[in-house]
Parts: structure tokens; sequence; C-alpha cells
């Protein structure tokens, strides 16, 4: 199977958590539903392949680095400090709206 359809729901936790993102602002970041993104984090169904894949290069988008040293491995690219200061940045915007 392709790796982008590869996400375990663990994994889309772990990726929100490191990016401190919410489900809603990662539903807007895939342009998915925010019931989606809690589909593959409850494990209550298997999203479809094309969501799987919106999820996955949202985060990746965002500097997420998907490793196959397991099926739950995930990393930051080294030095990678500007994902909190993009997030800080990011609410501000939303609240000037």
């Amino acid at each position: 199977m392709d790796s982008r359809h590869l996400l375990t729901a663990d994994q889309a936790r772990a990726a929100r958590a490191l990016l401190n993102w919410s489900r809603v602002r990662l539903a807007a970041k895939a342009n998915l539903s925010e019931m989606t993104i809690a589909v593959l984090e409850n494990g209550t169904r298997k999203p479809r392949p094309h969501n799987i894949t919106a999820i996955r290069k949202a985060f990746e988008d965002a500097g997420i680095v998907f490793t196959s040293e397991g099926s739950s491995s995930l990393a930051r690219p080294e030095g990678d400090s500007g994902l909190v200061t993009d997030n800080r940045m990011w609410r501000g915007r939303q609240r000037k709206a």
C-alpha cells in the first residue's frame, strides 16, 4: 500500500500534539470536517484513503516527518522551532478576523 494512505490514530493524535493543533484546525488545514478527524482518531470506522492522504499532507506541510522506523513513528525536522511560532501567528490572525 502507498505510504500516503497510511496514518494511524496514534500518529494523528501525536502529530496534532506536536503542532499544538485542535481537531478544528487540522480539519481546516486538510479541508475536511472535524467529524472526519474524530473518526480517524477515535477509530469508530476506517476513513477513506483520500481523507487520510489529506490529513497526512496537512501534517507534512506543517513540518511533520513520518518515518519508516515503525507504524507509529514520526519526527520533527531537526532544528525546527518554527512550528510553535507559526501556531501563535495563526491564532493571532484568527482573532483579528
